[in-house]
């Protein structure tokens, strides 16, 4: 993968070029200076954040359709949450609750959870359905 990254900023809409080994490093907008927002762990989103946080996104993003109630979506959730951590920057994890997104998960034709969809660009480059062991989650991913 590149050593570099375009985050965009949340405040002025910018886009700014991160090298990856600096991203620890709280980095700040060249044009704003706000702080750059680049998460960790997975981020929870809705309908009316998907636009911004996964279609406008410029780096692949994966999106995990889950449920409270589903044993399964508790077993990936670590896993997700540790690759967005590892690979932060080049990778962007967000979640999203099928049962308070219906029509989200509708959109996206989510028949069974968990299912996990990688965007590229805004566009869904692949998915799987159902709960994957760590090595094959990060084989889809190319990680």
């Amino acid at each position: 993968m590149n050593n570099k990254a375009i985050i965009i900023c949340r405040a002025c809409a910018a886009r700014n070029r991160i090298q990856l080994d600096k991203i620890n490093f709280l980095p700040h907008c060249g044009k704003c200076k706000s702080q750059l927002e680049i998460p960790d762990k997975a981020v929870n989103i809705n309908e009316r954040e998907f636009s911004e946080e996964v279609l406008r996104e410029t780096i692949p993003t994966v999106v995990d359709f889950w449920a409270p109630w589903c044993g399964p979506c508790r077993i990936v959730s670590p896993i997700l949450d540790e690759i967005a951590g590892k690979y932060r920057g080049k990778i962007k994890v967000v979640k999203v609750n099928s049962e308070e997104n219906p029509r989200l998960s509708a959109q996206y034709n989510v028949q069974g959870i968990p299912t996990i969809i990688l965007f590229h660009e805004g566009k869904e480059a692949d998915r799987i359905v159902g709960a994957a062991p760590r090595e094959n989650i990060l084989q889809f991913l190319h990680l």
